[in-house]
């Protein structure tokens, strides 16, 4: 573990260019060291819905862009299937930067510790902050344990809609004045993560498939 792993510290008032900027140069826990680049979020401000993977991957960190090697394409097709558009979210990761084992020529996928997940846990809250979106989607088990409870489990509480606070939001007081612009309520919803479907044995991978645009049009339903 780098000395200097410890939470980021995110500027306020930016915006998600400002963050993205910022977060380029981010040195919080020792993954930006290997790693190509930090892989920040993407999408709109008025994204009215927000998922949340676990980290790049492997054409993720080359390209500095999430959700854009199979498990992006995987997810876009089940987007389509449950009728999201994916321009309309925004998609980004607990970890932003790519935790990998070297073998030969090949990087493969480790997954980042709790160390990591809090270190870069700031600059998912500062997300967050931003957007004030209605519908939170965490892709996998590292997501929902970060954002929900470490107990949590994908494989009983998937695909059920759960009131959620958003991390860091300020909880309002009878004097505050309300935020026009924040969503009366956030939803949180836990469903696989597309990669999980990705390594699923070939007989059972449109069972899963379906499992996940499944729970993607009760995110859509919400939506309406």
């Amino acid at each position: 573990m780098s000395q200097e792993n410890v939470p980021a510290a995110p500027p306020a008032g930016v915006g998600l260019e400002g963050l993205r900027t910022a977060a380029a140069g981010c040195r919080a826990c020792e993954l930006w060291e290997p790693a190509t680049q930090t892989v920040f979020g993407e999408g709109p401000e008025t994204a009215r819905i927000v998922f949340v993977g676990e980290q790049p991957g492997d054409q993720e960190d080359r390209k500095g862009e999430p959700f854009v090697g199979p498990a992006g394409r995987l997810l876009d097709r089940a987007l389509a299937d449950a009728g999201i558009e994916r321009r309309d979210a925004y998609v980004t990761n607990a970890v932003k930067h790519f935790r990998f084992t070297p073998t030969g020529k090949r990087r493969i996928h480790q997954s980042p510790g709790a160390e990591h997940i809090r270190a870069c846990r700031p600059w998912l809250e500062a997300e967050f902050e931003v957007l004030k979106p209605e519908v939170v989607v965490c892709l996998g088990a590292t997501a929902a344990k970060a954002l929900i409870s470490p107990s949590f489990r994908i494989t009983k509480e998937r695909g059920k809609l759960m009131p959620w606070t958003p991390p860091g939001a300020a909880q309002a007081t009878l004097d505050d004045e309300p935020d026009e612009d924040a969503p009366a309520q956030t939803w949180m919803l836990a469903t696989a993560h597309p990669s999980a479907i990705l390594r699923t044995p070939e007989e059972a991978r449109a069972a899963a498939f379906d499992a996940l645009v499944a729970d993607l049009r009760v995110v859509a339903g919400a939506l309406a």
